[in-house]
């Protein structure tokens, strides 16, 4: 298969540590250039700089975001209008209003589209949900913890401080307790956004599940855990040894040479939104 040009938009950390090696890599994909709002930081990446977005689209047929939520809501609005597949971030946008937008666009211009839920194309987490699928589940539980708003992390970013683990993590925690669990249906939330976040979501089916989000915690702290039970018997996640981003590459391409069809779309995280948005109501001061 040949390798589908990816144009990347945005070039902060994210997209240094993981999105633009991704891509570069191959063989599934080539990195054709990068549009940012800080050209020095794109001229970083050592492939093609494009001073206007229009520009980077001539040059792809596809294009990658790592840009905040809210950039993503509109940019990825104009990249699916110009006919390109997209390669998405969570969450999907910052708001359910601009989640909506965007997702309509990509459905409106028919074209591929695939959200980065890093856990999902890990090796480990397929085990995991397989075995779920064995287990009759009715119930689970998942954490995650980290201090990633803390001082002068990466990723403590204005968009990750304004409105915490809720947007930024809750899109992973709720994705996979979705599919372990079976499609949310449900969601009762307590605590505050941007500390302890408590999430109890039902499922179709019955089953029910419970989450808890933080990203302002202080010390040693262990990684995500989830953790499923039912009437044969239980899974637990086990830490990763693999690369998800390998996986998430190759995916992409058959999306992208397929036309569509990849069960993580923008449809599917505009139903992220949905359940992230009910939460984020009954946060409200």
């Amino acid at each position: 298969m040949e390798p589908v040009a990816v144009g990347l938009i945005g070039a902060g950390p994210w997209a240094r540590m993981a999105h633009a090696p991704m891509l570069a890599k191959g063989p599934h994909t080539r990195l054709a250039g990068v549009w940012a709002r800080r050209p020095e930081a794109a001229a970083e990446l050592g492939v093609p700089v494009f001073e206007r977005i229009e520009e980077l689209f001539d040059v792809c047929e596809a294009v990658a975001f790592c840009v905040p939520p809210a950039v993503q809501a509109e940019l990825g609005v104009r990249a699916a209008r110009a006919g390109k597949a997209l390669l998405l971030e969570k969450p999907l946008a910052d708001s359910l209003e601009r989640a909506q937008r965007l997702a309509g666009a990509v459905a409106e211009a028919g074209v591929a589209s695939q959200m980065v839920l890093t856990l999902r194309y890990a090796v480990q987490t397929r085990t995991f949900l397989a075995r779920c699928r064995e287990i009759q589940p009715f119930g689970g539980h998942a954490a995650n913890i980290s201090g990633a708003l803390l001082g002068d992390h990466p990723f403590a970013t204005p968009w990750r401080l304004e409105s915490g683990a809720l947007l930024d993590v809750g899109p992973h925690v709720i994705d996979l307790l979705d599919a372990a669990l079976g499609p949310v249906t449900g969601v009762r939330a307590h605590g505050r956004s941007l500390g302890w976040t408590g999430l109890l979501l039902e499922h179709e089916g019955g089953a029910v599940s419970e989450a808890s989000l933080c990203m302002a915690a202080v010390g040693d702290l262990p990684p995500a855990t989830f953790a499923v039970y039912g009437r044969t018997g239980n899974a637990v996640l086990l830490p990763f040894d693999d690369d998800p981003m390998d996986m998430i590459a190759e995916e992409f391409a058959t999306t992208v040479r397929n036309g569509g069809g990849h069960p993580l779309d923008a449809a599917h995280g505009l139903r992220l939104q949905r359940i992230i948005a009910e939460a984020e109501t009954q946060l409200a001061p």
